[in-house]
Order: C-alpha cells, then sequence, then structure tokens
C-alpha cells in the first residue's frame, strides 16, 4: 500500500515538473507575418498591421475564431460560401474599430475607403 502510493506521489511530481518545462516557452512563438495584404475586391487591396493588432488584441481568436491562421482563408470561406461578402470586415473590425473610437481608445479607421487602397 505505501509503495503504491509512493509511486502515484513521484509520477504527480514528475507530471508537474513536465508541465512546469512544458509551460515555459522555449522559442519565440510564430506571430505570422508582421503586415500582411489582404484582397480588397474591386475596392483595392488592405493593407493590414497583423503585428500591431496581435499586440492591442491579445488573444488570436477573437479573429481567427472565423478564419483559419492560413494566407488566403479569407478568400477560400467566401469561395465556399462559408463567408459572406464582407463578413469580416463589417463584422469584425469595424465593429471594434467603432467600439474602440467611442471608448476614445486609439484605433483603425471606422470607414471602408480608409483601408481600401486601389492600385494607381
Amino acid at each position: 500500500m505505501k509503495a503504491k502510493a509512493l509511486v502515484l506521489i513521484i509520477a504527480g511530481m514528475v507530471m508537474l515538473a513536465g508541465m512546469s518545462v512544458a509551460d515555459q516557452p522555449t522559442k519565440k512563438q510564430n506571430k505570422g507575418a508582421e503586415k500582411i495584404e489582404l484582397f480588397g475586391g474591386k475596392k483595392g487591396k488592405i493593407p493590414f498591421p497583423h503585428h500591431t493588432h496581435q499586440d492591442v488584441l491579445k488573444d488570436c481568436n477573437i479573429c481567427h475564431a472565423d478564419f483559419p491562421q492560413k494566407a488566403g482563408s479569407i478568400e477560400a470561406l467566401k469561395a465556399e460560401g462559408k463567408l459572406k461578402k464582407k463578413q469580416v470586415m463589417n463584422k469584425q473590425c469595424i465593429k471594434c474599430h467603432k467600439k474602440k473610437k467611442r471608448a476614445k481608445e486609439r484605433t483603425g479607421p471606422t470607414s471602408c475607403s480608409k483601408c481600401h487602397q486601389k492600385d494607381s
């Protein structure tokens, strides 16, 4: 009985020790590209300061709950009918920017034309 309890205690200690080592960052997290250019349709491309958004939002799932962390994923989901046109920009981007503006916080553009850039 004592041997069994000792084995369980040792196993628990090993698990805890392994967890604390695993929880410590051993290498820099891949944060993706610093800046991304999103497809903006006829209105023009959208330069997106990716790292700035990561620093402000802290939680990648705020955006990436709707689309995977993969280049071209928004357009692919639109083509598959899983995202509606403007769904991400209107329901997430502009909505968040307007909320921050109302709170008198620093924010990004709150209108379509401020983000979309037509090629010259």
